[in-house]
């Protein structure tokens, strides 16, 4: 008992403390750190970052349109939200008597990272030894740096990607009820946790059929037991219930398609390196493509890894990805980060790379620092989030 104790706190301080050293140049309303010049609104930044404040708007209000309209002006149409999904929110409304909207958000986030870290651990320690899963733990607490300020602002992302590894990590477990209330839990985080029933259906018909060729069909049905498979039910259901919300709220079962610009799947792939997408708009792009690489290689390892869920999931979510076109790529990638992160694992073990990790958590931070101080939403009247 002792032991998982001391890993839990182990977790715990691996998951915060990137965090907390994030907000303190911002708690302490430093002027510059580094040389980078910071805003003198403390820790106001750091909650005002996109899309905190957007998930306080629902929050409060539910999706309830005139509520909406009362609140705040930040020139949206109130369909905009309904590209938030609920989780996120609804928790920061359950933790707002307690510490007002704006501290409960980034607490609901910092919370969820911490169970994201712990899945992470899980799953990881499944895949490997204590030592080297410990090691990919302290990896994921600040790599990329993307996840490290997902992390440390008020975003739906950390509570995501805990639903995501939970479901996946209990589908490896053949624990398929407890795998369809975690991945139901990403659905309504987030609406791209419809890929984690696909990518289950696929793998669910490729492991089932993939003897068609030498046993009898008969025997293929006899040996499939789809009922062990309901409780993966629970995800499509999620959605389902959600946009029967939608048209309550908004009198639109497809509210969300019509929510405006949010869904930034386009055709033909790459369209990311269109410099004209209203979601682009630069032709600095070149580090889009090493992302590409190490995301695909990254997959091929985790196949020769594992070539379980968590590779038909990280395959599919990288097919999908190539049709995404935003300029914050890495943002949309980090879904899968874990799982690639196991697959490279034979690679972030070695000496040189945990060499290399301490040589970049200083550019790591600094990157960190002048994002949040720059990706800020503006506010000019604060008592409708309060």
């Amino acid at each position: 008992m002792g032991n998982k104790v001391k890993l839990l706190v182990k977790l715990i301080l691996l998951s915060t403390i990137p965090t907390l050293l994030l907000w303190l140049p911002f708690a302490l309303k430093l002027e510059s750190f580094w040389g980078i010049p910071l805003p003198k609104d403390g820790m106001a930044t750091v909650v005002a970052n996109y899309d905190g404040p957007l998930f306080i708007v629902v929050a409060k209000t539910l999706y309830n349109v005139e509520q909406i309209k009362n609140l705040v002006s930040f020139a949206l149409p109130a369909e905009y939200y309904a590209a938030h999904f609920p989780l996120f929110p609804i928790l920061i409304r359950v933790f707002s008597p307690l510490l007002g909207y704006p501290y409960a958000m980034i607490s609901v986030t910092l919370l969820s990272s911490i169970l994201a870290t712990y899945f992470f651990y899980l799953y990881a320690r499944g895949k490997t030894n204590a030592q080297n899963a410990l090691w990919l733990t302290l990896i994921f607490s600040i790599l990329p740096a993307r996840w490290l300020i997902v992390k440390s602002v008020g975003s739906s992302e950390p509570l995501f990607m805990a639903a995501t590894i939970a479901s996946i990590y209990y589908f490896d477990k053949k624990k398929f009820l407890a795998s369809g209330i975690w991945g139901a839990l990403a659905q309504l985080t987030r609406s791209i946790g419809g890929l984690l029933f696909v990518a289950y259906a696929l793998y669910i018909i490729y492991t089932g059929f993939r003897n068609l060729a030498t046993i009898n069909t008969k025997q293929i049905f006899k040996g499939f037991n789809v009922k062990k498979y309901f409780g993966l039910l629970l995800i499509p259901l999620a959605l389902l219930l959600l946009f029967c919300f939608y048209k309550i709220q908004y009198n639109d079962f497809y509210a969300y398609f019509n929510s405006g610009d949010n869904i930034h799947l386009f055709f033909p792939p790459f369209q990311v390196f269109n410099y004209s997408a209203s979601w682009v708009g630069t032709f600095w792009l070149e580090e889009i493509i090493f992302v590409y690489i190490l995301a695909f290689m990254g997959l091929t390892k985790l196949i020769k890894k594992e070539g379980g869920i968590a590779s038909w999931y990280t395959g599919l979510f990288f097919l999908v990805l190539i049709f995404i076109s935003h300029r914050d790529i890495v943002r949309y990638a980090l879904p899968v980060v874990p799982f690639l992160l196991v697959g490279w694992s034979d690679t972030l073990n070695t000496k040189e790379f945990k060499w290399l990790t301490l040589a970049l958590i200083i550019p790591i931070y600094l990157f960190s620092l002048a994002f949040i101080s720059q990706n800020v939403m503006p506010i000019s009247d604060w008592a409708g989030l309060l």
